[in-house]
């Protein structure tokens, strides 16, 4: 049987958590909310990726403060009203799909938010067109001709660690079944792992105990009142001389397996413009190979996986637990029943669909969807 579709169970304080097989969708910012609210686009969006075949969701970066938005257009998850936004939308998806658990990642961008959306340019808006001043562990911008973000103090740190426990109990309300916190690509909780973005001078700044205690913390608050999977996303190195390393990164992931993490996500880059990436085919799966037989965690590969025998190869290799895809997803919303059909395995449907595939996908629907086939 092809590894990909085995089931893997996460095993959490509520009690284990079933995902029919290995494969995640990543987290994609879609930039279309409005106010920090789900909209319709999202129900569309979900709705079709939850009918993709995957094992499991996983929604969008999802602020956890207005000010933690990379974008304007940018999820949120800070209030009654974003919150129930999130749930209506997400509700009326999952009544067009088979059950599929859904993770959420939580986010907050840091010295990088109050950006136009990438389609837009991407830069930073000042605050004169509707923007807002970014924060940050240092007082040091992310490009060189950008304004540098206003240095958090102390209170600030701690509001923003409330910030993402309070948007950790919404997720609980809303029966979401995992967590991944955004530790990657250059945000506020990857910013302060890196020195090159973390040049502080107190408890938060220097040493490796030191960068890793924000977020640790964020990650011990949401523990304590999330029971649920919960991980993080990483990035595994900055791909820049003096920057995180691998080796810290599986040293933190050994620290959080201890504080009680189901899984690390294994991605790269994104704090420096200095940044050299060999970007290839799997190009990230080394370094999650690393993580993985290093520090016990459970671990997801990530970064340009696009064949369902490449995804095969990492699990079979024992490169990683669980593949984590993305955009193929969004050029294939069916991208997890061309790996079934390829690998002989067998995914969940909608009904509606069962009368759909060719013969030589013939089965991936299991025994059942034989009764749509009149």
């Amino acid at each position: 049987m092809s590894l990909l579709f085995t089931p893997f169970s996460f095993h959490t304080p509520n009690g284990p958590v079933e995902v029919p097989n290995r494969i995640v969708i990543a987290p994609m910012c879609q930039y279309s909310a409005a106010n920090g609210r789900a909209t319709d686009w999202h129900l569309a969006h979900w709705a079709s990726m939850l009918n993709s075949g995957a094992g499991m969701l996983t929604i969008e970066a999802t602020a956890v403060s207005p000010e933690g938005r990379i974008t304007p257009a940018c999820l949120g998850l800070w209030d009654d009203a974003t919150a129930a936004a999130l749930d209506e939308h997400l509700a009326r998806a999952s009544q067009l799909a088979p059950a599929v658990p859904v993770c959420i990642q939580l986010s907050h961008a840091g010295r990088k938010a109050s950006s136009a959306k990438p389609w837009d340019g991407g830069m930073l808006i000042p605050v004169a067109n509707g923007g807002w001043t970014p924060l940050g562990p240092s007082a040091l911008p992310h490009l060189p001709q950008e304004p540098a973000p206003q240095e958090l103090s102390l209170d600030e740190i701690a509001r923003i660690k409330n910030d993402f426990v309070q948007a950790a109990r919404r997720v609980r309300a809303l029966g979401l079944q995992a967590i991944e916190l955004h530790g990657a690509h250059g945000y506020l909780l990857h910013q302060f792992l890196s020195p090159l973005s973390n040049q502080r001078k107190d408890a938060y700044g220097g040493s490796f105990d030191n960068r890793i205690r924000f977020p640790l913390e964020v990650f011990c608050g949401v523990r304590e009142v999330f029971g649920g999977v919960l991980g993080m996303r990483l990035s595994a190195t900055d791909w820049v001389d003096g920057g995180w390393t691998p080796e810290e990164t599986t040293e933190f992931a050994r620290v959080l397996r201890e504080a009680g993490a189901q899984f690390v996500h294994i991605s790269s880059g994104g704090v420096s413009p200095q940044q050299k990436i060999p970007v290839g085919p799997e190009y990230q799966v080394p370094l999650a190979r690393q993580v993985k037989t290093q520090s016990g965690l459970t671990t997801m590969a990530v970064g340009l996986i696009t064949d369902p025998l490449q995804a095969e190869g990492v699990l079979q290799r024992g490169d990683a637990d669980l593949v984590a895809v993305a955009r193929a997803f969004l050029y294939n919303p069916r991208w997890g029943w061309a790996a079934a059909a390829a690998l002989k395995g067998q995914v969940h449907a909608h009904p509606p669909y069962w009368r759909c595939l060719p013969k030589e996908a013939a089965g991936i629907f299991g025994p059942d969807a034989r009764i749509g086939m009149r």
